[in-house]
């Protein structure tokens, strides 16, 4: 009864965040969830299994989660049983003419594709619903930063993973590392700029993981 009645809670869980996910994607960009499962190591094709070479066993599990909600997504595009590897970085290998991202916390793992016609690049993270630890608060959050009506008790979070979020798809532009003080947020107007000069729009949900999606405008039009 207890193993049901968690499985029944994690499909809920699962089914409520791809529904916020859903609500808050723009047009043309496919985002999914998935609950990161005992077996999911398993997921990764071979090509995958080579390129990520971590013996953590979460991790596996989570890369191997993440790869295959992503390859789900890839269909869309029109690229089925597609290899996502990865660059010594650690930034995902996408087909010819996508961009994406992938990320996950310890229990669930977000992915999100798109055709590059109109889009340079995407970044995405998942974080829980919960205060940002009064350490890292002022390694994150800066006087730049404009959290807007969002709750204390989030903003914070809200704000790290953004900048996460900002940081991958700036990160795929030019490889430059920065820090979250070279990232100024604005959640009123939903805009991030960096101090490499991309400005990326922002697209959030707050439950039941605060999910955020970076996209960078331009592409190959």
């Amino acid at each position: 009864m207890t193993v049901g009645s968690d499985s029944d809670r994690l499909d809920r869980l699962e089914a409520s965040l791809l529904s916020a996910m859903i609500s808050m994607a723009p047009a043309g960009i496919h985002l999914g969830c998935r609950i990161i499962r005992a077996d999911d190591e398993k997921r990764l094709l071979p090509e995958e299994r080579s390129a990520v070479t971590t013996r953590d066993r979460d991790a596996r599990r989570a890369s191997g989660a993440a790869r295959h909600l992503a390859r789900g997504l890839l269909e869309n595009l029109g690229h089925k049983g597609i290899a996502i590897g990865r660059e010594r970085s650690g930034r995902p290998l996408w087909p010819a003419g996508v961009v994406g991202s992938l990320a996950h916390d310890g229990a669930v793992a977000v992915a999100a594709v798109a055709s590059n016609r109109a889009i340079a690049s995407l970044g995405i993270d998942v974080e829980l619903v919960a205060p940002l630890p009064d350490d890292i608060s002022p390694l994150v959050i800066t006087l730049s930063d404009n959290p807007g009506t969002i709750g204390a008790g989030v903003a914070g979070r809200l704000i790290f993973a953004a900048k996460e979020a900002v940081f991958k798809a700036a990160y795929a532009l030019d490889g430059a590392l920065l820090d979250y003080d070279d990232i100024d947020l604005d959640l009123d107007t939903s805009l991030a700029r960096t101090r490499t000069g991309h400005a990326a729009k922002l697209f959030w949900c707050l439950d039941p993981r605060i999910v955020v999606l970076a996209m960078i405008p331009g592409g190959d039009v």
